[in-house]
C-alpha cells in the first residue's frame, strides 16, 4: 500500500501552479496523493491578485482559516510536501495536532518566527535570496534539517532542477523507511 502524501500549494494555488504538475507526475506512482490549493483553504477573497495583496489576505485571517480547514479535513497520519504559504499552514497545523509523519517544506514563509517544531522529521529548503529565511542556528536549535540552494529566491520550487531534487529527496527518505526491516 502506498504511503499517503498531502501536498499544500503556495499562496497562488492553481492560478500560477503549473509547476505542481511536475511534482505530482514524479510522485504519483509512489504515493497516494491528496492536493490542497492553499488559496482555497484560506478562503482568500482578493480582487487584484498581487503578491502583496495575497500576503496581506493570508496574514489577515486567511492563515487561520486554512489551518482550521486542514485540521478538519485531515485526520490520517500522512507525509506532507508544502510550498511557501502551504509550509506555514502545515507547520502551524501540526503544532495544533495535525497528524503528520513528516514535513518537507519548500520556501515556507515566516518560520523564523517559530520557536516550536512539529513532532515529526522536518526538512526545509530555501533559496539563498529568500527574504526572512531562518538561519542555521535557528534550525539547529529547533532540530530541523535545513538546506539553502545558492542563487535562488523564494519561488525556487518552480524550477525543474529543484523539482527533481525535492522529489528524489522525499522518495529516498520515505521509501527507505518503508522498506527497512
Amino acid at each position: 500500500m502506498a504511503e499517503r502524501l498531502v501536498v499544500l500549494s503556495d499562496m497562488w494555488g492553481a492560478r500560477k501552479g503549473l509547476w505542481i504538475t511536475s511534482y505530482l507526475g514524479y510522485l504519483q506512482q509512489y504515493f497516494d496523493i491528496v492536493y490542497y490549493d492553499s488559496q482555497q483553504l484560506a478562503d482568500l477573497d482578493v480582487v487584484v491578485h498581487t503578491r502583496e495583496n495575497l500576503c496581506k489576505a493570508f496574514f489577515d485571517g486567511g492563515r487561520e482559516t486554512a489551518i482550521a480547514q486542514i485540521l478538519r479535513k485531515e485526520t490520517e497520519p500522512s507525509h506532507y510536501l508544502t510550498f511557501c504559504a502551504g509550509g506555514t499552514i502545515g507547520w502551524e497545523a501540526a503544532l495544533k495536532g495535525l497528524p503528520m509523519k513528516s514535513l518537507y517544506a519548500v520556501s515556507p514563509i515566516n518560520l523564523h518566527l517559530q520557536d516550536q517544531k512539529p513532532d515529526c522529521p522536518v526538512n526545509l529548503l530555501f533559496g539563498e535570496y529568500q527574504e526572512e529565511k531562518p538561519d542555521a542556528a535557528w534550525a539547529k536549535e529547533l532540530g530541523v534539517t535545513m538546506d539553502v540552494v545558492p542563487q535562488f529566491g523564494n519561488e525556487l520550487y518552480s524550477d525543474e532542477k529543484i523539482i527533481q531534487k525535492v522529489c528524489l529527496s522525499l522518495l529516498e527518505r520515505v521509501l527507505k523507511k518503508q522498506f527497512q526491516y
